[in-house]
């Protein structure tokens, strides 16, 4: 059996150079590569410590692969991110993001909050906590 190393989300978003800006000055992430150099992008990424996650330009991702075209960006597509300090990333984010499940603890020992992002993507931001 292969061995698995790396699970890289691959985002088909509406505008590549808006969905860069939200997680790297609202998220916190790191902008990582764009092609091409300058914008209008057809491809960026962002990092933080070893979560990557890549963006396409829906226009561009559906002529590479025909069984894009005219589904719906976003759609149920959702990302869980583990973090620390959750309580004080829902304080900071909670006025300028959209929350759509409150910060709760959770049965299975996790501290979380989700929001959307600008494509309609749900991001759920977790912390282990003691039980």
């Amino acid at each position: 059996m292969p061995q698995f190393k790396k699970l890289t989300p691959n985002l088909l978003v509406a505008d590549v150079e808006r969905s860069l800006g939200f997680y790297e000055h609202t998220l916190g992430f790191s902008r990582g590569m764009t092609v091409p150099d300058v914008a209008p992008f057809a491809f960026g990424s962002v990092t933080s410590g070893p979560v990557e996650i890549f963006f396409n330009e829906a226009g561009a991702a559906a002529k590479e692969y025909p069984a894009f075209g005219g589904k719906p960006i976003g759609a149920t597509g959702t990302l869980f991110i583990e973090v620390d300090e959750v309580d004080a990333l829902h304080d900071r984010l909670k006025p300028i993001v959209k929350i759509v499940m409150p910060i709760v603890t959770q049965f299975y020992g996790m501290r979380e909050f989700a929001l959307e992002d600008p494509d309609g993507y749900i991001i759920t931001l977790a912390e282990r906590v003691d039980g």
